[in-house]
């Protein structure tokens, strides 16, 4: 059935070889988070009263297999914090994968373990997916496209624009660990320490301050981008001025060290497992209290605050003291992030 243990286009045709890939590789690893064991082409989901929320999104990352995770986590972790950032709970992902004749069985596997982890791991179900073979050299190994489905509690509204004046920015850790890990691994680079991707859920984190009845007018996560472009389309969407201060932004020395070597900025590098919450005052220190109780947020800090100035400006106070101003970089940074 594996050919020699790889992908092959047979297993795309949607005959026995596919019958054979799906019962004998897919479902046996997802079935416990799942109902796809089913094989209907579309499934009922029993949904909690609230606010519907739906997001999408398509992973890409070279190497799919990276210091701290792979393609797998990427795919639950950042549809489950595409709809936590909305303070949606999530409820169901779907799943498209793309598989390049070739790839090996084994690595597919293990992606698999890495989908089923996590949403355990996030309590999530796997609702439903599909499967499509590519012939060898039209893809890159895998690809996976998701969607996700969540519910809010009632009468929260948390958005992109909601940034306000006098709102503290709170980041619940170090940034730059996802996008120095993919860039390691694809090059071949050694640091003097390893340096692991942070890819996580966040929903976790977000329901403990939701629980706490903090309030929150805006919440991201920094992806694509990293922190820079996030407060950048923040301060755009809400129309404030972002005031950050570098001493206050949590980096590891680790990624500090290769950025220096590398000559990146480690604002602009990509996360997968930090989220930015933009709260105000009087929530603040409770807010961070919290966020530091939980394991993801160990490291957090408040690294700046909102003001009512220059509509889409985002400045930085250096080590030094200086100010700059934050710019969004013109192309790509680290290609195939996430």
């Amino acid at each position: 059935m594996t050919h020699d243990g790889i992908i092959t286009l047979g297993h795309g045709a949607g005959g026995q070889m596919t019958g054979d890939l799906i019962d004998n590789i897919i479902i046996p690893i997802l079935h416990r988070n799942s109902n796809s064991q089913e094989l209907e082409d579309s499934v009922k989901i029993d949904m909690p009263e609230g606010d519907l929320y739906f997001t999408t999104d398509s992973y890409v990352v070279d190497p799919f297999i990276f210091p701290g995770g792979n393609i797998g986590h990427l795919c639950v972790h950042g549809t489950v914090n595409d709809l936590a950032m909305s303070g949606a709970k999530p409820v169901a992902i779907s799943l498209g994968f793309i598989l390049e004749e070739g790839l090996l069985i084994d690595d597919l596997k293990t992606v698999l373990r890495s989908i089923h982890d996590a949403a355990r791991d996030a309590n999530v179900l796997i609702a439903c997916g599909d499967t499509k073979v590519v012939p060898r050299g039209k893809g890159d190994k895998i690809f996976i496209n998701t969607s996700g489905i969540g519910v809010t509690r009632k009468a929260l509204s948390i958005k992109g624009s909601g940034a306000r004046p006098h709102d503290k920015i709170l980041l619940s850790g170090t940034i730059g660990d996802h996008g120095v890990a993919v860039m390691s691994a694809r090059e071949g680079l050694s640091f003097n320490s390893s340096i692991k991707s942070d890819t996580a859920a966040l929903n976790g984190i977000v329901e403990v301050l939701l629980d706490a009845n903090i309030t929150i007018h805006t919440m991201r996560d920094p992806t694509r981008g990293g922190l820079a472009t996030t407060m950048m389309e923040i301060a755009e969407s809400s129309g404030v001025e972002i005031r950050l201060d570098e001493r206050a932004i949590p980096v590891s020395k680790e990624v500090n060290g290769a950025c220096e070597i590398l000559g990146l900025d480690p604002m602009h590098i990509a996360n997968e497992g930090k989220m930015v919450a933009f709260i105000p005052p009087d929530d603040a220190e409770r807010a961070l209290s919290i966020m530091r109780s939980h394991p993801l947020g160990d490291s957090a800090a408040i690294i700046g605050e909102v003001h009512q100035g220059r509509a889409g400006c985002v400045t930085v106070t250096s080590f030094i003291g200086g100010a700059r101003i934050i710019n969004k970089l013109p192309g790509e940074l680290l290609p195939r992030i996430c």
